[in-house]
């Protein structure tokens, strides 16, 4: 029983923060998706300060420890694939820390306090993981474990995530809708993670 949720942690992590979100969200009155970063659930002074960390980083983080974890220990396979595996694991701390130092309430302010910096900095973490893991993914030699199709499916997440990024980056600049795009970029690494979880089943 464990092996098998340890096996589909990636997926079970992508439908967690889903729900997650969702759930919190209704906790926050005004709160908008499209606008609206994740991390401001949980920011300093919101209604679900407390509530985003306990329904979303801290058993997020467990998940994600928990796949990379098992690739770091997959056989016959690359060591690309095994750091691939480390990268993931980092992701999971990132969401710890970033859980733990919650962001500043108003997201574009120019003194962003000492919490906030260290959200920053683990939300940035957290980002280059999941670009790098797929990436290393799509290097490695085609195996069995590591099927041609799925090397191609990391080249095409990585680039669609690092699209929407820079997408964000610019509704960011304009204070648009940075929500909307911060979603479909993570979207595609957690879908990354989701196929990669079904791919080892």
């Amino acid at each position: 029983m464990f092996k098998s949720i340890v096996l589909y942690s990636g997926l079970i992590a992508t439908i967690w923060l889903i729900v997650g979100v969702y759930f919190v969200s209704k906790f926050y009155p005004g709160y908008n998706h499209a606008k609206q970063f994740c991390s401001e659930l949980g920011a300093t002074g919101s209604p679900t300060q407390k509530l985003s960390p306990v329904i979303n980083n801290y058993p997020l983080g467990i998940l994600f420890c928990l796949f990379g974890g098992y690739v770091t220990q997959l056989s016959n396979v690359s060591m690309l694939v095994h750091l691939a595996g480390w990268f993931i694991v980092f992701h999971g701390v990132g969401t710890w820390i970033a859980g733990y130092f919650p962001m500043d309430e108003d997201p574009f302010t120019q003194q962003p306090t000492f919490n906030c910096k260290v959200h920053s900095w683990a939300g940035f973490i957290m980002l280059l993981s999941l670009v790098i893991a797929p990436i290393l993914i799509a290097i490695s030699p085609t195996t069995e474990v590591i099927p041609l199709y799925f090397r191609v499916f990391s080249v095409v997440a990585v680039i669609a995530a690092v699209y929407y990024l820079f997408a964000m980056a610019r509704a960011v600049k304009s204070q648009s809708n940075p929500g909307t795009h911060q979603r479909i970029s993570y979207g595609f690494q957690l879908l990354w993670l989701s196929v990669f979880s079904l791919v080892l089943a």
